[in-house]
């Protein structure tokens, strides 16, 4: 046997050290991401009853995402290797000009990935907007340039004080929303310039706030904790300041918190026109004279 040369070890050793730069990178993100996280995807730990659609979607998406490029990179390498050229095979290799089974399945099967895969959209997206009979809290949202404005529409619960209160963001304060634990929320999205989109990572969902364009949707908050909350459509020069915090608290808590709202005066629905001019109105004060 011919001892390797000199440049073969080198090559070798690079081999090595370009597999190990690859690997490493994935091992360390696989160990910085969160309990459970790499099993779900990705996805965060999720806080609301329709979380749980959603993430059966994302990750049998994910699965049959594999299992069909499993298969085509299989099929590649498989007629890699298996036709090959060797050594006294014609220039030119035999040419198979039709093959009728063979196109009917590959005209067949992709149309049959689509069903399946429209069918459990479908399906999910039947189950996340599927609203409550009785929600057993309201709140209007308010979409506006580059803030959020949430009103609690909780006139008829005097554990919450018996007034709709309410809290207006600016570019300066993050409002923060709170939501009862384990009590079902409706949320009325209104936007008052252009289109929004309102969006809490750990609920699994988001939908647009679109100007004339009434949205709404209804979601159990089922994990307490603090989470974000964030604009998830471009909507202009400060999109980015469009962020707010949501405290899923104990009802107790919950309470307790609007009353404070009803003490800082802070009662009566912002509609969207007044969300704008309370908007400019804290953005021009907070301007340096």
């Amino acid at each position: 046997m011919e001892p390797k040369l000199d440049w073969q070890r080198g090559g070798r050793r690079r081999r090595t050290i370009v597999a190990a730069a690859l690997v490493l990178p994935l091992i360390a993100g696989c160990s910085s991401v969160g309990q459970g996280q790499a099993a779900r995807f990705g996805l965060v730990h999720a806080a609301s009853d329709r979380a749980v659609h959603m993430g059966d979607l994302w990750t049998g998406g994910w699965i049959a995402a594999l299992a069909i490029g499993v298969l085509v990179w299989g099929l590649i390498g498989y007629a890699v290797i298996r036709f090959r050229r060797r050594s006294g095979d014609p220039e030119i290799p035999h040419q198979t000009r039709y093959h009728l089974p063979l196109e009917v399945v590959y005209t067949i099967v992709p149309f049959l990935i689509i069903g399946v895969l429209f069918f459990y959209t479908v399906r999910t997206q039947n189950s996340v907007l599927e609203k409550d009979a009785k929600p057993q809290h309201q709140i209007n949202v308010v979409g506006q340039k580059w803030s959020w404005t949430f009103n609690y529409m909780e006139a008829d619960n005097p554990a919450a004080g018996g007034v709709v209160t309410h809290e207006i963001g600016t570019l300066e304060k993050i409002p923060d929303l709170y939501l009862p634990v384990n009590e079902s929320v409706r949320f009325n999205l209104h936007s008052a310039d252009v289109i929004h989109s309102f969006w809490v990572p750990a609920f699994y969902f988001k939908l647009d706030v679109i100007p004339g364009h009434p949205n709404s949707f209804d979601l159990t908050p089922t994990k307490v904790g603090t989470y974000d909350g964030k604009c998830a459509e471009f909507c202009g020069t400060y999109h980015a300041n469009m962020i707010f915090k949501v405290h899923v608290v104990p009802v107790a808590e919950y309470n307790a918190y609007l009353k404070t709202l009803k003490d800082q005066k802070q009662t009566g629905e912002i509609k969207p026109a007044k969300s704008v001019d309370a908007l400019t109105v804290n953005a021009k004060e907070s301007e340096p004279k």
